[in-house]
């Protein structure tokens, strides 16, 4: 069992940045790097969206369109916390975000996009980007 505790969201204006942290732990847990990690978001009314997503917390990155070049994915080097450093924001970007991960024998890269295939959520944290 992996916990997910996300941290770091709050209201920002429009150009404005945040960085969101994502804190993993658990009984069995020990780092990240033997998980695939992601980002997603849902504003009410809508499904939840891919942001972003890590793989062995360098391996490799993957970003959806509307916030590439705009938003960076990492990890600490311990491998126990995944971050969002989101630049740039814009009032569409307001959502709640959420923290998810998958063991890494179950990862399929290409099905990223999917919140199913993930195991472990976090709570969300909101985002709010006022114009």
């Amino acid at each position: 069992q992996v916990q997910l505790v996300e941290s770091g969201g709050g209201l920002v204006q429009a150009g404005g940045s945040l960085r969101l942290a994502c804190a993993a732990s658990g009984p069995t847990f020990n780092t990240l790097t033997s998980y695939a990690a992601a980002w997603f978001r849902q504003a009410p009314g809508k499904e939840r969206e891919f942001v972003a997503s890590t793989y062995g917390t360098r391996i490799s990155t993957s970003y959806s369109g509307f916030v590439r070049g705009r938003f960076t994915i990492s990890a600490d080097n311990a491998g126990t916390t995944v971050y969002l450093q989101m630049n740039d924001l814009k009032p569409e970007d307001t959502s709640v975000y959420y923290c998810a991960a998958i063991r890494g024998s179950k990862y399929d890269i290409g099905r990223r996009y999917i919140p199913s295939e993930y195991d472990y959520w976090g709570q969300g944290t909101q985002v709010t980007v006022s114009s």
